[in-house]
Order: structure tokens, then C-alpha cells, then sequence
């Protein structure tokens, strides 16, 4: 009796035969018959691309890495309380992605311009002026805030025309350190002031070729501002762990009820500073720059607010714009939770549905005004599409 597992060897012709005794079975060269799974290893031992996929369904291999799948498996077994695979799930898809840090050198390398480019900003008051030059009374303080918040979002615009790619990468760059200086002497308000002007400048599409390097250096500017507004209420929230005789800072994994009511009270106003704004554009990027300070309201708020601010991009007619602004509330939303998916699932359909808005008429001016061709302007979504989907 011959060894079932002793390679099989069939003439071609043999093969061009056995395939009309499928059903029955074939001969070997040696004159036994054998069965029809032989036959079926034979054929693909003479097919060559079984030796390269080595039997496997290539399908099957690509259906394993659907990262729509993969997001479906984790919200069933959200669903079914399998919450401890789940947390292990999470951390190896943060792995899994690409650090946004490695992406930023590559856009700005990537997406240059020659044209001259135009920036809008606050000009310094001569109170704010005096205010960042040293240190003030409380009195002072007290009314220079007010006059600031007098002043909220008109302020006095300067406009900066004809500037080169690089002066206006400085330009940003001096924003942001005016935003650092400006926090340092208590100058909150106007710190807010220079964020929301960085925000507004992703409203202007004017040199449409350099907007996502704009995006990646305004965004900069953002998370900076986000960052102050998370560590300085962070140094506020006191906490009295059991058996200490002193307060101290938060653990890592704090929860709202160990967040003492007056570092709630000053992350409230901030949202309600944030809410004021009037713009949609410029209040969409600015909260969800501080949209980690929900963790010291109440738990599971940041599902509620990357929803609501999911939303909110349905608001922004430009379909370049809104992307990137998906993108960033996306790439926001997968730092602060992880876990949670439903607003990426919406910022996707919602980018499929404004994706037919690029033959509009008016993108179709826009690329004529600019002398941009429909495939250039095309390769501009693809930074911010990688984020969203």
C-alpha cells in the first residue's frame, strides 16, 4: 500500500485526462487509481501560482487586515463586554497607526508654493503690550482681561501682504511663541485670541496648493494651545489621596469625582469662551484643540463631543476645507479615545458624500482662478483623507 503523503507525479497529459473523471477519479502513472483530492493536489502542484501564494486565498489574506472589519469586531465585542481584549486591542491599533509627528516633514516638504501669500492677525493693544512686558497688579490684570474680552474676536487686525513661503512659516512660527508668552504672563484671553486667529487662516483657500503645510503648521499652533489649557488646570485639580496630609497631583487615570469643584468651574468657562465664538471653522478647530479637558467634567463626555463636532464640519461649504477639518478632529479624537469610533465612521461617510462637491462650480472657479489642474488639485485630499479614513 502505497504512502497517502508521497508526492504525486502526473504526465500532462495525464492531467488533460483526469480532468474529464473529476467525479470519479484519476490514474497515476503507475496505473492505480486514485482519489479525487490527489487530483486536486496534483493540479495545483503544477499551477504556478500556487507556489508563490502557497495554497492560501489571496482574498482571504486581505480580508484578515480590513481595518472595516477589524473596527466592527471591536464594537461587537464592546457590545458583549469583552472589555479587557478590547484594551488590548486598542493599544496594538495605536501602534498600528502612523505617529503624526513622522507625517508633518513630509507635507511640508512636499506641499510648496512660489506665490505670495497674505496672513491676518492681532495686532498687540498697547495694554497687552505693557501686559507681556512684566508683571502687573491684580487690579491691572483684572482690567486688562476685560478690555480683552471687550474686544473678544474684533481686535486690531493686521494684515500682512505679498509674504514668501518662508516668511510666512515665521510668521506662524512667532504666533506660537507669542501664545507661549502670553500664557506665561497670565494673559489667557489672549492666548485664545492668537489661537482663534491661527484657526481662521485655514478658512483661507487663496493659494490653494500650499493649504495642507498651512494645516500642519496652524494645527501645530492648536495642539500647543491645547496642551497650556490641559496643564494648567491639570496644576489646579488638587487632589486629596487616602491617607495623605497634603494634596497632591492627580494620578494618571484620574476620574471626575477626584476633581475638585474649582478646576471644573475654570474648564467650564473655557467651553464657554470656546462656544462664543462665532465662526463655525474657527470654533470647531479651538475646542477640539482642548477637547481633552473633558476628562475633568465627566466621564465618556469625549464620545459626546467628537460627535457633536463630527457634526459640526457638515457646516463648512469647501470640501478641502472640511476634510482637513475632519482630519483633525479625527486624529484628536484617536488621543483622547481610542476606543470610541462612531464619529469616525461619520466623518468617512460624510467625506464620501462632499467628495462629488470637486465638479461643483465652485471648486471648478477656484482651480480656473488658480491655473490648477483637476489631478493636482485631487493629490491635496491626500494627506487629509489618510487621517479620515
Amino acid at each position: 500500500m502505497e504512502d497517502p503523503l508521497k508526492p504525486i507525479s502526473v504526465s500532462r497529459g495525464k492531467v488533460m485526462t483526469t480532468s474529464r473523471r473529476a467525479s470519479t477519479g484519476t490514474t497515476s502513472s503507475s496505473g492505480t487509481t486514485t482519489p479525487r483530492n490527489a487530483t486536486a493536489a496534483a493540479t495545483l502542484a503544477l499551477d504556478p501560482l500556487n507556489s508563490v501564494l502557497e495554497g492560501m486565498d489571496p482574498l482571504s489574506q486581505m480580508a484578515e487586515m480590513d481595518p472595516l472589519s477589524q473596527m466592527s469586531l471591536e464594537l461587537t465585542m464592546e457590545k458583549k463586554g469583552f472589555g479587557a481584549s478590547l484594551g488590548k486591542k486598542v493599544v496594538m491599533t495605536e501602534e498600528s497607526f502612523e505617529p503624526w509627528r513622522s507625517k508633518k516633514a513630509a507635507i511640508l516638504a512636499r506641499y510648496t508654493t512660489s506665490e505670495r501669500l497674505t496672513l491676518t492677525s492681532f495686532d498687540l493693544s498697547p495694554a497687552e503690550k505693557a501686559a507681556l512686558q512684566g508683571p502687573a497688579s491684580v487690579t491691572d490684570k483684572v482690567k486688562n482681561r476685560l478690555e480683552q474680552l471687550d474686544d473678544f474676536e474684533e481686535g486690531s487686525l493686521k494684515e500682512m501682504l505679498n509674504l514668501s513661503q518662508q516668511e510666512y512659516v515665521s510668521r506662524i512660527d512667532e504666533l506660537s511663541h507669542q501664545l507661549q508668552s502670553a500664557w506665561q504672563q497670565d494673559q489667557r484671553v489672549r492666548s485664545l485670541k492668537i489661537a482663534i486667529q491661527c484657526s481662521k487662516l485655514l478658512v483661507d483657500t487663496s493659494v490653494i496648493q500650499f493649504y495642507p503645510s498651512k494645516f500642519v503648521l496652524v494645527t501645530d499652533v492648536l495642539d500647543t494651545f491645547g496642551q497650556l489649557v490641559y496643564g494648567r488646570l491639570l496644576e489646579m485639580a488638587q487632589y486629596m489621596a487616602p491617607g495623605a496630609v497634603v494634596p497632591g497631583r492627580l494620578p494618571d487615570d484620574f476620574t471626575p469625582n477626584q476633581v475638585p469643584e474649582s478646576a471644573k468651574e475654570t474648564c467650564r468657562n473655557w467651553f464657554f469662551k470656546i462656544a462664543s465664538i462665532r465662526e463655525l471653522t474657527p470654533r470647531l478647530y479651538v475646542e477640539a484643540a482642548v477637547l481633552k479637558c473633558y476628562k475633568f467634567l465627566q466621564e465618556n463626555e469625549h464620545q459626546e463631543a467628537l460627535l457633536r463636532l463630527a457634526h459640526m464640519t457638515r457646516g463648512i461649504g469647501d470640501p478641502l476645507v472640511s476634510l482637513y477639518a475632519r482630519s483633525y478632529l479625527c486624529r484628536v479624537g484617536m488621543s483622547v479615545a481610542p476606543i470610541y469610533k462612531d464619529h469616525l465612521t461619520l466623518s468617512f461617510k460624510d467625506f464620501l458624500k462632499c467628495y462629488s462637491q470637486v465638479q461643483s462650480d465652485t471648486v471648478q472657479n477656484t482651480l480656473a482662478l488658480q491655473k490648477m489642474e483637476m489631478q493636482s488639485y485631487l493629490q491635496l485630499y491626500s494627506p487629509g483623507g489618510a487621517a479620515t479614513l
